[in-house]
């Protein structure tokens, strides 16, 4: 029996420090990947960071509102980071990736023996926060019968494991986070209205990128420093035409697509310039001569914004007519837009350009 206790004990202190250790590195790494650095704290999410900073000396539940992509996971790691807990754990769980059957069993854990496969007892998500801050990520998806037990455990701090009889208590804080409409949700009857009530004690709304165009500048310098560290190329600035190109794009994948497009272009640029235009499978036309200036870039009015048919219609015009008309070969179109000429092709039949009026007598020939 000594031995026993001896060897729980030891487990404990070896999880423990794994625990520490992987918090610390994931610190790190956040640190150095720039994961809760927050762009645009000074001009279109101004609100947002003093909403951030009220809330995080609470405790209350946080409800986070935006668009996929629009930077939820980076909102509530800064108001973890800035509350009372930063030194405990924080982790995230995408509700809308876990089996219905699975769900009680990862968020509350389960006991030994508790269904086939069950042999041995395990920690859910909510034991393995403790002490820190749950990110529940897309709460919308969750089922009736797990938002009745998340409900209890928002109101008292305790839970059963699967299979268990003995009450667990918990010091947790949630932050939630939907793309959806709950209120929508809660009038279908398909989201728990005291459950809505419990969460949204502290609501948070982020706007989508393509409402807040003014940050785009700040937003493309940070990306573009991130993709130099990460990808270990030299540091590319973004120009005033690369600036004008990205305001031009609807970005349906907000922050997290827009991160990724700067990755690949500075990869495409090879650390001496960013290719945008190849990035987003178009190429930035010229500019007008006033709109080539050094000075900061204008704020765009969304609701004037070029619809994405419109701009990719626009570029392959523009492609065509640098090439004569010409969609193959090293001097084509295709070639120019970094993309396939049987793709090229399919996009033009799509958007109804015509080839044939920009074809010159030069391209004609060769």
């Amino acid at each position: 029996m000594l031995e026993s206790h001896c060897r729980l004990s030891q487990i404990r202190t070896e999880y423990e420090a794994a625990r520490a250790d992987r918090q610390s590195l994931l610190t790190r790494l956040g640190q150095a990947d720039g994961a809760e650095t927050i762009v645009g704290a000074e001009s279109g999410l101004r609100e947002v960071m003093e909403c951030v900073a009220q809330v995080s000396q609470s405790d209350v539940p946080v409800l986070i509102f935006g668009e996929t992509g629009s930077g939820k996971e980076v909102v509530a790691r800064a108001i973890h980071s800035r509350s009372k807990r930063a030194g405990g754990p924080f982790l995230r769980v995408n509700c809308g990736a876990i089996p219905t059957e699975l769900v009680d069993s990862e968020l509350f854990g389960h006991e030994r023996g508790s269904f086939t496969g069950a042999t041995q007892r395990r920690q859910g998500w909510f034991e393995r926060s403790d002490s820190g801050t749950l990110f529940l990520d897309e709460i919308a998806e969750l089922s009736l019968a797990a938002q009745v037990r998340l409900l209890r455990v928002l109101q008292d701090g305790t839970f059963e494991r699967v299979g268990g009889q003995q009450a667990q208590r918990v010091d947790v804080r949630v932050v939630a986070a939907t793309h959806r409409d709950l209120r929508a949700l809660v009038a279908e009857g398909r989201f728990r209205e005291d459950l809505w009530y419990r969460l949204a004690v502290f609501p948070i709304e982020l706007p989508a990128l393509r409402y807040r165009l003014q940050d785009m500048p700040a937003l493309a310098t940070h990306f573009a420093d991130r993709a130099s560290r990460r990808l270990g190329l030299p540091y590319a600035a973004p120009t005033r035409l690369d600036i004008d190109l990205l305001c031009s794009y609807p970005w349906p994948g907000n922050i997290r697509e827009l991160a990724t497009v700067i990755d690949r272009a500075a990869i495409l640029g090879n650390g001496e310039r960013l290719e945008i235009g190849r990035a987003l499978g178009l190429m930035h036309g010229p500019l007008p001569p006033a709109r080539r200036d050094s000075g900061p870039a204008p704020v765009a009015d969304p609701s004037r914004l070029l619809s994405l048919d419109e701009v990719a219609r626009r570029h392959i015009e523009t492609a065509l007519a640098s090439a004569g008309g010409r969609i193959e070969g090293a001097r084509g179109a295709a070639r120019l837009l970094g993309i396939n000429p049987h793709t090229l092709r399919g996009r033009m039949r799509k958007l109804g350009i015509d080839w044939v009026r920009h074809r010159t007598s030069r391209a004609a020939s060769d």
